[in-house]
């Protein structure tokens, strides 16, 4: 047996402590487990994009599918080894000692989006026929099986009230400084947290003032820089390599990929790559309702409405241009303060960073959105975090001071969730340090 040690993260101030990983068990199979871990997330992006899944909507779906398969895989673990750790939503009370880690995983993530999506029944029984095939289908695999079905299903009667439903609209604002459209989807500011305690903690203050020098410099920024009529092939790319609009895994399914290909790098074993998955999506997920909370509550106008109607702010540092149109193309359909790819970058970014105990670990990715199919190579997760936030504002469709708005709060909610959530509940808890 040759064991391995990963890492999760506490973050305390301006430094992360880390925990020992788990101790891998003789029962688990041969094969590469953690295969399954992959195989439903890469399901769950795929049904984003068939589903035309909002941020918000792809967010629950993705966090609730790897809080099934954590909540299955540590129940049983929970029960082997002294070493067991906090669960995220459903107690381990009656796991299997011997339940197979692959099957439980498989039907935990299998009940959920049968429970989610059942006119797509049939594509998630293919899986799950696929992810069992390999297995014996002996006593351990048929415990696994159960106790996999009861997990996902606590975990989808559990969020059925969760805030998400049922649909709820803001209707268009008038005047300087308010967002000029009906928005969609305002029920949820009001979705209930998976690992945080309270997401009205990380609402943002506010967006600076029209009539201040800060907000009259950031118009200027994006004036320039996200201008359609100044063309720059560079910044186009950039916007629409991190784009990720509806019909696509969203801005958090990046993130997911980054996580699966770092991850199977790594070699992870099944609980280390379901415990990677639960924090990060359940840290994605918990920036959504402060995200919509903060729209809702300043209901902001986008650049391309502040630059066109500047001769209204009352600023006397702002120039209007009623021709100015967004490299993007499209003014944006939810209010502008602040940026939700920016509070998922930040989230996604501090949770790989905490879990690996190291930000700067490159890796390549191809975004659901990227022109062309092409790749790009990043040092480090803060580096593609920067690039995601920034590239809301050479599209012409945020301001700077929305994007690090977004960036700081996905950064507290990891703080949060690493801090608390998915722990070694008993021994040596914590050790050694990690960079921010």
């Amino acid at each position: 047996m040759r064991p391995i040690i990963r890492s999760t993260a506490l973050i305390v101030s301006l430094t992360l402590f880390v925990t020992p990983g788990w101790i891998q068990s003789q029962a688990q199979p041969a094969v590469k487990s953690s295969a399954v871990v992959g195989n439903w997330n890469q399901l769950a992006l795929a049904t984003a994009r068939t589903k035309n899944a909002s941020d918000a909507q792809a967010a629950r779906l993705y966090a609730m599918v790897n809080v099934a398969i954590y909540d299955a895989v540590n129940g049983i673990e929970s029960r082997r080894s002294p070493a067991d750790r906090d669960f995220a939503l459903v107690p381990p009370h009656g796991a299997p000692a011997q339940g197979n880690l692959v099957a439980a995983a498989a039907s935990a993530a299998h009940a959920v989006m049968v429970g989610l999506y059942p006119d797509l029944a049939a594509q998630f029984n293919a899986q799950l026929a696929s992810d069992l095939a390999g297995l014996r289908d002996n006593g351990p695999v048929s415990a696994g099986r159960e106790w996999g079905e009861h997990v996902g299903a606590e975990v989808l009667a559990a969020r059925a009230n969760d805030g998400s439903s049922p649909v709820e609209s803001q209707p268009p604002g008038a005047g300087p400084g308010q967002f000029r459209a009906a928005w969609s989807g305002t029920q949820f500011r009001n979705l209930l947290p998976f690992a945080i305690a309270d997401s009205s903690v990380y609402v943002s203050p506010g967006p600076p003032a029209l009539t201040s020098l800060d907000y009259a410099a950031a118009l200027a920024e994006v004036k320039l820089l996200g201008n359609a009529a100044i063309p720059d092939a560079d910044k186009l790319a950039t916007f629409q390599y991190w784009n990720l609009p509806a019909g696509t895994s969203q801005p958090p399914g990046a993130w997911i990929q980054i996580a699966l290909t770092v991850s199977n790098d790594r070699e992870l074993r099944l609980p280390e790559a379901a415990r990677l998955l639960a924090l990060l999506t359940m840290t994605m997920a918990d920036t959504v309702a402060p995200t919509y909370q903060t729209k809702f509550l300043f209901h902001a106008w986008r650049p391309a409405t502040a630059i066109r109607e500047a001769d209204t702010d009352d600023n006397p540092n702002t120039i209007a241009d009623a021709g100015w149109s967004p490299r993007a193309g499209g003014i944006g359909g939810t209010p502008e303060h602040w940026s939700g790819h920016s509070s998922f970058a930040g989230a996604g970014a501090r949770v790989l960073a905490g879990f690996f105990c190291q930000d700067n670990i490159p890796f390549t990715l191809v975004t659901d959105s990227a022109p062309g199919a092409q790749a790009r190579t990043y040092p480090s997760f803060s580096a593609a975090e920067a690039e995601m936030g920034r590239s809301r504002v050479l599209g012409g469709i945020h301001f700077e001071f929305s994007n690090q708005a977004g960036i700081k709060a996905g950064h507290g909610v990891a703080a949060e969730v690493l801090s608390r959530k998915l722990l070694l509940q008993r021994g040596p808890t914590h050790f050694g340090q990690c960079p921010l």
